[in-house]
């Protein structure tokens, strides 16, 4: 049965001819039993009306607004050749429905038009005068009715089609919009592991380079220095193992892990253990806190050890051997300030405008980024008098 249903919905012209012809085939049996009541042969012009009609059947939802106008051609020729009503003038019925659900607006104002008048005019051109005025305007009031009615009926499927139609745009457009927030979000996580695993790898490693590079040195001339920085180049690597388990167990979802496996998320209390990791690295660095120390957001110290971390990085790779750091933390009523500044040779043009070259300098982009992310402000760029200045201002407030 079910697809039975569709088919005829896959074809509607086919379905429409079919009706067609039965009631072409009705109006010229019913014609033929009347005229031979009254003794008297149909009148032939009875027959191509009753075909055009049955054409307006057919076609009527492939062509609407055409069927429209031949239908109401038809219903003047009817009153010129004085063809009295029959069965096939129902296809007037379903030419003002259609219209009226799928046609123009035009062609709906005009079927309302055409069926209020049609009843009407009919009972004028053929006056029953054995029945009295009462009852001809009755009958053309009652047949006025289905008329209004097929209209009314169209015109509320129309609506209800629109109001479909506008619930399936709304649920696709609700669709892209998840679809594109999701995007986005996958978008950002990404951002946001790829900045960590930039802090992890490129602090770490660039200490590991610079303490092997030591040890090698001076591997034969003092072999205990040589030693502390092997110390050194193990302890840090476990340091990046343990924060790259903590990024990698953030990409596991759903998976058991043992607790302790992963550490937390550094803050602003880990800068003074950073900036002896660094001493310890022979990077000279001056700290400073200056006002009151205070619990902040973790965002916000987060963010203030990222780049913390990250400018001593750069001192390290760009400000040469003889290089010194110097890192400030201004704890203000409605904020954080960091400051960090060097008195090397500074890093190349190219890492802090444009966004790097050939793949480098994403440290300062991810820096920007995070800062962003907090509401807050960065500066970064070469000092006037050498070296290299990055300073930051992190609200307390989150950024909406």
């Amino acid at each position: 049965m079910q697809r039975l249903y569709d088919f005829l919905r896959r074809h509607p012209t086919g379905v429409d001819s079919f009706w067609a012809v039965v009631l072409l085939v009705i109006t010229v049996m019913g014609e033929a039993g009347r005229q031979a009541a009254k003794g008297t042969d149909a009148p032939t012009r009875i027959i191509p009306v009753a075909l055009l009609l049955a054409l307006v059947v057919a076609l009527r939802r492939r062509m609407p607004e055409k069927m429209l106008v031949l239908a109401v051609a038809l219903g003047l020729a009817q009153l010129v050749l004085d063809v009295e009503t029959m069965v096939a003038d129902f296809a007037l019925l379903l030419i003002v429905y259609t219209v009226a659900a799928i046609g123009a607006r035009w062609a709906s104002r005009l079927a309302l038009a055409m069926g209020l008048c049609a009843a009407s005019v009919a009972q004028m051109r053929w006056y029953n005068d054995d029945v009295g005025v009462a009852n001809n305007i009755a009958g053309a009031v009652f047949q006025t009715v289905p008329f209004a009615l097929a209209w009314v009926l169209g015109d509320s499927m129309r609506t209800r089609r629109a109001y479909f139609t506008q619930l399936e745009e709304r649920a696709a457009r609700l669709e892209r919009e998840r679809e594109a927030q999701a995007k986005v979000a996958v978008a950002a996580e990404r951002a946001r592991i790829a900045r960590e695993l930039h802090d992890v790898v490129a602090h770490n490693v660039s200490v590991m380079v610079v303490q092997a590079d030591g040890a090698a040195y001076v591997i034969d001339a003092a072999p205990d220095q040589a030693k502390r920085a092997l110390e050194t180049i193990s302890s840090t690597g476990r340091q990046a193992l343990a924060e790259m388990r903590r990024l990698l167990g953030v990409l596991r979802t759903g998976e058991h892990q043992e607790a302790g496996e992963y550490v937390p998320q550094p803050d602003v209390r880990q800068i003074e253990d950073l900036v002896e990791q660094c001493r310890g690295s022979g990077l000279p660095v001056d700290f400073k806190i200056e006002g009151t120390p205070r619990p902040l957001p973790s965002g916000v110290e987060l963010t203030a050890y990222r780049i913390v971390q990250e400018a001593l990085t750069n001192t390290r790779k760009h400000g040469g051997p003889n290089a010194g750091a110097s890192v400030r933390l201004v704890y203000f009523d409605d904020g954080l300030g960091v400051l960090v500044e060097d008195d090397g040779k500074g890093a190349p043009h190219e890492l802090y405008e444009e966004g790097g070259l050939d793949g480098q300098g994403h440290g300062l982009i991810g820096m920007r980024e995070r800062v962003g992310m907090v509401g807050g402000t960065l500066d970064a760029g070469p000092r006037p008098g050498g070296g290299f200045r990055i300073s930051a201002l992190l609200p307390l407030k989150p950024a909406h």
